[in-house]
C-alpha cells in the first residue's frame, strides 16, 4: 500500500539551508564592525532575503518542474531582455552597470538569475535532444553544439559588457558541467579545451609582451580585469593582504565575534569567509567546508538517484556552480584563485544572488519531492 504527500524533502539538505542562514547572520553582525555605518541594516536585510527566498523555493514547489521546464525558452527571454535593459535602466555601482534600484527594496542583479536559467534551458535542451537524437551522428551532435553555444554566448556577451567576468566563467561552467555528463562524445571537450587554451594564450601572451598593445586592442577595462585577476599569483594587493593576516591571525578558535582586528574591503560578500575565519578560526572554519561539503554530497547523491535525465542535468549545473563559487571565494581568500568577486553562496551578503539559490532550491527540492513521496 503506498501513501502519497504532497511534499516530502530530504530534511538534511533543508537543515543544511537552515545552518547556512544561522551561520550568514551571525558573520554579518560580526561584520559590522568594520562595515560603513550605512550598512548598518545588511543584517536585518539578509533574513528578510531568506524569509522571500524561502516562499520563493515554495512557489516553484507549487508551480512543478515540469511547468518550469516548459517554460524555460521564455524565461531565457526574460532573463536576456533583463541584461540588455541594464545599458539602459541599470544603475552603477563601481563602475560596473550590473543592477535594477527599486525604491523601497534595493538592487537587482539580473545576471544572476541568468544562471539559474541557463540550468534550467540547458538540461531542457539536452533532455529533448537526447530523447529525439538517441544514437546521434557527429554532424547531430556539432549542430547542437553550435546551438548550445550560441545560448551560452548572449548572455555572456552581455554580462560581460556590465562588466561582470565572474559571472561570465560561471555561465561557462554551468554549461560545461551539464554537458559533459550529457553522454556527448568527449572528442568535443578536447577541441573546446584547446580552443579556450589557444585564446587565452594568446591574450596572456600579449599581455606580458606589450601592455600597451594589449589595451589597444581589448581596452582599458578589460586589461584592468586581466591585471586584476593575476594579482593573485604574487599575493599582492590590500584586500588580499589583509584577508590573510586576518584568518593567519585567527588561530585555532578565532578573535571572537564582533572581533575583527584587520579591515579589508567587501566584508560582508566576496571576503565573508575571511570575516567568517576570523572570529571562529581553524575549528569554525573546518566545520564550515565540512558542512559545505555534506551539503554538496548531499545533491550528487540525489542526482544519482532521480530517474529523469533533465532532472540529473539540472542537479549537475546547480552542483557545477555551487562547488566552484565555494572553491573559488574561499581560495581567493587565502591567495591560492585569483580575486574574481565571486560569492560564496547562501553565506555571503546579497538579495539576488540569494533569491537565485532559493530558486534552484526550489527545483532541487521538486526533484526530491518525485524520489520520496510514495513510501511503502
Amino acid at each position: 500500500m503506498k501513501s502519497i504527500s504532497k511534499y516530502k524533502v530530504d530534511k538534511s539538505i533543508l537543515i543544511s539551508i537552515i545552518l547556512f542562514f544561522i551561520i550568514s547572520i551571525v558573520t554579518l553582525y560580526g561584520a559590522s564592525s568594520i562595515l560603513p555605518d550605512t550598512m548598518s541594516h545588511l543584517m536585518t536585510n539578509q533574513i528578510i532575503w531568506y524569509v522571500a527566498g524561502f516562499a520563493i523555493a515554495y512557489i516553484v514547489m507549487t508551480v512543478g518542474n515540469t511547468y518550469i521546464y516548459r517554460i524555460s525558452v521564455f524565461l531565457y527571454i526574460f532573463g536576456i531582455l533583463s541584461l540588455i535593459g541594464l545599458f539602459f535602466f541599470g544603475i552603477s555601482i563601481n563602475d560596473a552597470r550590473c543592477w535594477y534600484e527599486i525604491k523601497g527594496i534595493g538592487t537587482i542583479q539580473p545576471s544572476e538569475f541568468m544562471k539559474i536559467i541557463l540550468i534550467i534551458i540547458n538540461a531542457s535542451m539536452i533532455s529533448k535532444f537526447n530523447d529525439e537524437f538517441p544514437n546521434p551522428s557527429v554532424h547531430e551532435e556539432f549542430m547542437f553544439l553550435i546551438k548550445i553555444g550560441v545560448i551560452v554566448l548572449i548572455p555572456s556577451i552581455l554580462t560581460f559588457m556590465q562588466p561582470d567576468t565572474g559571472v561570465v566563467l560561471i555561465y561557462l561552467l554551468i554549461t560545461f558541467v551539464t554537458l559533459f555528463i550529457s553522454g556527448i562524445r568527449y572528442r568535443w571537450f578536447v577541441l573546446i579545451f584547446g580552443i579556450l587554451f589557444l585564446f587565452v594564450g594568446s591574450v596572456l601572451l600579449i599581455y606580458f609582451i606589450s601592455q600597451d598593445l594589449f589595451i589597444k586592442i581589448f581596452g582599458t577595462s578589460f586589461f584592468l580585469r586581466v591585471d586584476r585577476l593575476l594579482d593573485w599569483s604574487n599575493q599582492s594587493g590590500y584586500q588580499l593582504e589583509n584577508s590573510l593576516s586576518s584568518i593567519g591571525s585567527a588561530g585555532l578558535t578565532g578573535h571572537g565575534i564582533a572581533n575583527n582586528p584587520i579591515y579589508f574591503p567587501e566584508a560582508q560578500t566576496d571576503f565573508i569567509f575571511a570575516v567568517y575565519a576570523s572570529h571562529f578560526g581553524f575549528v569554525g572554519s573546518t566545520l564550515l567546508i565540512a558542512l559545505l561539503t555534506f551539503f554538496d554530497i548531499k545533491l550528487i547523491m540525489l542526482a544519482l538517484k532521480t530517474n529523469k535525465l533533465i532532472n540529473k542535468y539540472v542537479i549537475a549545473g546547480v552542483v557545477g556552480m555551487l562547488i566552484y563559487q565555494q572553491v573559488q571565494n574561499i581560495g581567493m581568500t587565502f591567495g591560492l584563485l585569483p580575486i574574481t568577486g565571486i560569492t560564496l553562496p547562501f553565506i555571503s551578503y546579497g538579495g539576488s544572488s540569494l533569491l537565485s539559490y532559493m530558486l534552484a532550491m526550489g527545483l532541487i527540492f521538486n526533484i526530491s519531492n518525485e524520489n520520496m513521496r510514495y513510501t511503502n
